[in-house]
């Protein structure tokens, strides 16, 4: 577990490690970066996840799979919102179902916590959840990422998994959302790109995902602006800052 400057969450937990590019919302994930420079240090876990190219890291395609991880929420006597898979995507293909299964054990065993899971593989998270006999925890929340227009599909695949709470996470918006609906979704965060290759956010695609909140009755958290020097730009959306959260189960 690591505290997390992450504004929605406070810790994250990481039972997987590694990933692979799906779509174009991946190509500057910070935990590309990030898990480089873990591989850098020593640290087994992160060894050959990612590979240079370009002169950017990019992920292999490897994963792995932590299983002394299981225990580490059981330390934590503070309750705490959690981010699961930071450095990773629970979902991915090759996840095994019997591993994702002992998550959920580790998170229904720690029900002081509540635990975020994203993914931008919904589909298999709808399959795997709602297939294979996956009780619904009311402390997870599952959400999907959506950067523009082109996965708005991925919405539509968040609504048929059973969930306390679902969510999405625009982040990094890239590209209108306009079609998209938030009917049976909780939360929206909204976030612009970060870093050094940071892509530009318009302040109109905020605008359709507040009134997709408002429409859908959702709460609405915009995260930032985003930008190479992100601080700088701060979180300021319609001169407030936005820091609304889900109820506990929807």
């Amino acid at each position: 577990m690591a505290e997390t400057s992450i504004e929605w969450t406070d810790a994250t937990w990481n039972p997987v490690a590694g990933c692979s590019v799906m779509s174009a919302g991946c190509t500057n994930c910070y935990a590309m970066r990030m898990a480089a420079r873990l591989d850098a240090m020593g640290m087994e876990k992160y060894r050959d996840l990612t590979r240079k190219t370009g002169g950017r890291a990019k992920w292999t395609g490897k994963l792995y799979l932590d299983e002394a991880a299981f225990d580490v929420p059981k330390n934590w006597k503070r309750p705490r919102n959690v981010f699961v898979n930071s450095m990773s995507d629970l979902f991915h293909p090759d996840v095994p179902i019997n591993f994702i299964r002992r998550v959920w054990e580790a998170m229904s065993a720690t029900r002081r916590h509540t635990y975020q899971i994203l993914t931008k593989r919904p589909d298999r998270m709808a399959e795997v959840v709602g297939g294979t006999g996956f009780d619904v925890l009311p402390n997870v929340w599952l959400g999907t990422s959506v950067e523009d227009s082109r996965v708005l599909h991925r919405l539509d695949d968040l609504r048929q998994v059973p969930a306390a709470v679902r969510f999405v996470s625009f982040e990094p918006l890239i590209g209108s959302v306009a079609g998209g609906r938030l009917d049976g979704i909780q939360w929206a965060i909204v976030g612009g790109e970060s870093g050094p290759n940071a892509r530009y956010m318009d302040s109109a695609w905020i605008d359709e995902i507040f009134e997709m909140c408002g429409d859908a009755n959702a709460a609405f958290f915009f995260k930032q602006w985003g930008g190479k020097n992100k601080k700088a730009a701060g979180r300021s959306y319609r001169g407030r800052t936005w820091d609304e959260m889900p109820s506990a189960s929807a």
